[in-house]
């Protein structure tokens, strides 16, 4: 007796599928940044016809990077945000809605340096045969902070995770800090107090303040994560000796502030230019310590 052959479903998402979750992720992209992501084998003519349809069908936006460039970015619409809501993707988290083509333009600067450094650690990943993929960057993470005496929330950039598989398999997360230099050195430096907070953060349970239970409490982070993130920050758009200078603040923030010194013992951090980065890589000796010698190595180091 013949058995008939069974058709099965395909478990591969389409590329249109995928390229929409990273939009979706990733706020804004740019179509060779998405070429890279989704398709880094294929001529870059590719992309476009995955594009032309979620454009054709409302699901995607996008604005012009400069008159002579031409260079697009791409963005969701209402429709496209709708479209990913339930996505198990994007589980636990909203899609943002740029509103415009002149919103877009006015965030992209910041977000697409983060893109270039996420890039960075996937064509690293790549290289080294690690498990680390376009949707393991997962930007604009928030944290309650909300009876510290301080901030009532940290806001990272982004959060990484990270699986090297030699010489043994090890699971990292970071979180990691874009500076562009819009902001003081000094206000860049106190973002290490926030997280200083938030690694010593226990919520506390109402009318119970101060008990023995309320002391046994888990730390706040715990809820989130198996061990907490070490640090990351990544410089750009200013001169190299600019950017030393502002590495050279967020080291004397660890050394001189007790809380962050205290942390710093616990917490591997680290800082490097975003030229370093894109050039040899994040495993390369590009990232300088924050804490004790100033020596750069590579970020799993640290």
């Amino acid at each position: 007796m013949t058995i008939p052959t069974m058709i099965q479903p395909d478990t591969a998402d389409t590329y249109a599928h995928r390229a929409l979750a990273l939009i979706a992720q990733h706020r804004l992209l740019t179509t060779t940044q998405l070429h890279r992501m989704l398709m880094p084998h294929a001529p870059p003519r590719k992309i476009h016809k995955v594009l032309g349809p979620l454009r054709t069908e409302g699901l995607i936006a996008h604005t012009v990077l400069g008159a002579r460039s031409g260079l697009q970015a791409h963005f969701l619409t209402a429709s496209g945000a709708q479209t990913v809501s339930n996505w198990p993707e994007l589980r636990g988290r909203r899609a943002t809605v740029i509103s415009s083509s002149a919103a877009a333009s006015l965030r992209a600067a910041h977000t697409l340096t983060g893109v270039r450094a996420h890039l960075a650690f996937l064509t690293d990943a790549q290289s080294r045969g690690d498990e680390y993929g376009p949707l393991d960057w997962v930007p604009e993470v928030t944290h309650r902070l909300p009876d510290t005496g301080g901030e009532e929330r940290l806001i990272a950039d982004a959060v990484l995770h990270y699986t090297a598989t030699r010489p043994r398999r090890l699971q990292y997360r970071a979180f990691v800090e874009i500076d562009r230099t819009t902001m003081s050195s000094e206000r860049l430096a106190r973002k290490l107090i926030t997280y200083a907070r938030f690694h010593d953060y226990t919520p506390q349970t109402a009318g119970r303040h101060g008990t023995v239970a309320d002391q046994a409490s888990p730390l706040a982070w715990q809820r989130f994560y198996p061990r907490f993130p070490r640090i990351l920050f990544v410089l750009a758009g200013a001169p190299r000796a600019t950017l030393t200078n502002r590495i050279a603040d967020l080291r004397r923030m660890t050394a001189d502030h007790d809380l962050v010194t205290r942390f710093a013992a616990h917490v591997p951090l680290g800082a490097a230019t975003l030229d370093d980065l894109e050039g040899l890589g994040p495993s390369g000796p590009v990232w300088t310590p924050l804490a004790g010698t100033a020596e750069p190595r590579g970020w799993t180091q640290l």
